[in-house]
């Protein structure tokens, strides 16, 4: 079979992707030796969240304003399940996932029903409305949130009170979604979603049930997020109304557009970026808000596609000149 430019292309930014994880990988096992291992777990925490988002977005074309509230329902949910019912790590995460996932399914029910703008703006609705449920739930403690909420033991032989030790937890944690997210992607059901992202007439004309593709994607992407949400409680130790806010959502729409929609490396990038950034801001006087401004707009006006995208694209224009 012939290889045409945009197949020597594609495979030229597989090969790329594929090795920058495999070098991501090398650095995240002995970063903690180097680095203040908290910081590093919260950067895989946002980078997983990122790519459960570009799941929904880069991947099916669904621009969502409420995926805080799946990322902030599983800190909820882990945090009060570990800390008020006295379960494991594990099972603490499993129940934040499921929640971030009924969650999912319910949100998704009433929002796939529409398209572009008034798709996203019923995901700004609902997600607000179970933002104010949680400021009113006993179970989240409302402003105070859940706070003190242990570790424990994972599997009852790994002490996750031990840094390192939670480290690598968070590392296998952030390394099986985004192996879940890379096996979607490039599955049979990764190529509907891109054919329902490029032409949902045609899509519909081939007999595919896109309404119900968009569903699983969308639950899929909440599960996700839930997933990182509920690692970062456990991390931090605490749960609050600031997980579930809409300037979660819009953050962590903001990486994924700076690292590149539809890439699967873009949207880690994206997060490193921004989450050490807004370290580097924590002390200074300078305002957080206004600097993530600035680089949105910069990345709006210059990256279109983002900093891998565009890198991706300029990898396509080189190989087109080539030929």
């Amino acid at each position: 079979m012939a290889v045409t430019p945009a197949n020597a292309t594609t495979s030229r930014a597989s090969r790329i992707e594929a090795a920058l994880l495999a070098l991501g990988i090398i650095v995240l096992v002995a970063l903690p030796f180097f680095i203040y291992p908290i910081f590093v777990m919260k950067m895989m925490c946002f980078a997983l969240f990122a790519c459960a988002f570009n799941l929904l977005l880069g991947y099916t074309g669904l621009l969502s304003f409420g995926h805080a509230a799946f990322f902030g329902g599983a800190a909820y949910f882990t945090a009060h399940a570990v800390k008020e019912w006295g379960v494991g790590p594990e099972i603490g995460i499993l129940i934040g996932v499921i929640g971030a996932a009924v969650l999912g399914v319910i949100i998704g029910f009433f929002a796939i029903r529409r398209q572009g703008i008034y798709f996203a703006m019923i995901t700004l609705a609902l997600s607000q409305m179970f933002f104010f449920f949680c400021v009113q739930a006993d179970f989240t403690g409302g402003e105070d949130g859940i706070q003190g909420v242990p570790r424990g033991n994972f599997l009852g032989l790994l002490d996750l009170q031990d840094p390192h030790a939670m480290y690598y937890f968070v590392m296998a944690n952030f390394l099986l979604g985004l192996f879940c997210v890379w096996r979607i992607v490039n599955s049979p059901f990764g190529m509907i979603l891109r054919s329902i992202r490029e032409n949902e007439s045609r899509a519909i004309s081939l007999g595919y049930s896109v309404q119900n593709y968009k569903l699983a994607a969308f639950v899929m992407s909440a599960a996700l997020a839930g997933l990182a949400g509920a690692v970062k409680a456990l991390v931090f130790q605490f749960a609050t109304l600031t997980d579930v806010a809409w300037q979660m959502s819009g953050e962590v729409i903001l990486m994924t557009l700076l690292g590149g929609i539809g890439t699967l490396v873009g949207p880690i990038f994206g997060a490193g970026f921004v989450v050490a950034l807004q370290n580097m801001l924590a002390t200074s006087a300078f305002p957080v808000t206004i600097a993530t401004g600035l680089i949105f707009m910069i990345c709006v006006l210059v990256f279109r596609r983002g900093v891998v995208g565009e890198i991706y694209a300029w990898l396509e224009r080189r190989n087109t000149g080539n030929r």
